[in-house]
């Protein structure tokens, strides 16, 4: 029977000595600051660092603190970061790598999120904001894309393919105070969602929208473009969230919460990590969570869609589903892109959304 995993000792580390505290806060913080490109891009990152270059994991076990990361509610790739952490210096670690890699971004992404949101910002700010909304939808589409060979193969291995397409039409189909409410949301966001970031899109659109109404719908796709530009995890969209319903304390408060489950089930649960990942019933939890979480993307692409405002709009959502399905560009690049195409096109005069 395979032994739980236990936090790194002196005959754990013998050839490859437990880095400093110092270490970890510079190294996790590095990729906080850099980590561009959503959880790909984390996961190559982390495995360069503690595989890779310094031996303070072999491989076996990353790859099964991926999977067991997989299997729970929450962003899997500040999961991933926060167990990496703890398995080199243990709980200290865990909370000084956790914060390391979220606190840039959470920074970048309120700074942004001001300058957005301002009540009268310049015409090529919300040239860019209309311009990388419009092609959110795009990217909601490419997600939900990428997700789907890996769902389809598990639900093939356990016989149930035919139960697949219920669960994705059913996903599909989803389409006090202020802080309390701002709290309420961002713990759905961070212990209720499966499936990567663009899963709580609807459940905060509807919230942060249509229910709230902190935000208007297009300063809701811009949202989640800087969620997606900014470095660091893509949950950070609900630190915009939280600041367009209550400044910036809003935006802290949101971010917290939304994380804290994260931190909460490396703390108390990443010993038994090997025993979750053979766990039957929650791999057929998510062989019933993946489906779901795929329509729930792709739903979530309809609703962003329906959005835009502009017909120029709808044309940069089209080069983007082509640059990002047809070419494999990728998505920040294309953001940027789209962002550019609306800074000209407000330059010129053209119509930006109210």
């Amino acid at each position: 029977m395979t032994q739980p995993v236990e936090p790194p000792g002196p005959a754990a580390v013998a050839a490859a000595p437990r880095p400093s505290l110092i270490t970890v806060l510079r190294a996790w913080g590095r990729i906080g600051c850099i980590g561009f490109g959503g959880p790909p891009t984390h996961i190559k990152m982390l495995r360069d660092l503690c595989v890779e270059r310094h031996d303070w994991l072999d491989a076996a076990e990353f790859e099964d603190a991926v999977a067991a990361c997989n299997l729970l509610p929450g962003p899997a790739s500040t999961e991933l970061a926060i167990f990496c952490a703890w398995r080199v210096r243990g709980r200290p670690g865990a909370l000084i790598g956790g914060a390391a890699f979220i606190l840039p971004g959470l920074i970048v992404i309120l700074a942004l999120a001001a300058l957005f949101l301002e009540g009268s910002p310049p015409a090529w700010v919300l040239g860019a904001g209309a311009g990388a909304g419009a092609a959110v939808a795009a990217v909601a589409v490419q997600a939900g894309w990428s997700l789907t060979p890996a769902s389809w193969r598990r639900a093939r291995e356990h016989g149930s393919a035919w139960r697949w397409l219920a669960y994705l039409a059913a996903g599909g189909a989803i389409g006090g105070g202020v802080l309390l409410s701002v709290a309420w949301l961002a713990f759905k966001v961070g212990a209720l969602s499966f499936g990567g970031g663009f899963v709580i899109i609807p459940l905060m659109q509807s919230d942060a929208v249509s229910h709230y109404h902190w935000m208007t719908g297009g300063q809701f796709l811009n949202a989640v473009a800087l969620g997606q530009i900014t470095p660091g995890p893509v949950v950070q969209t609900v630190a915009v969230v939280g600041y367009a319903a209550a400044g910036i304390p809003g935006g802290l408060l949101a971010s917290a919460v939304a994380f804290s489950p994260s931190f909460a089930f490396i703390l108390l649960g990443a010993r038994r990590f090997d025993r979750l990942r053979g766990n039957q019933q929650a791999r057929a939890f998510l062989d019933g969570a993946g489906p779901a979480a795929i329509g729930a993307i792709l739903g979530a692409a309809v609703t962003l869609a329906r959005a835009l405002t502009e017909p120029w709009q709808y044309a940069v959502l089209a080069a983007a589903a082509i640059a990002l399905l047809g070419l494999r560009r990728g998505v920040v690049l294309t953001l940027l892109a789209a962002a550019a195409t609306g800074v000209l096109i407000a330059l010129a005069g053209g119509q930006l959304p109210p």
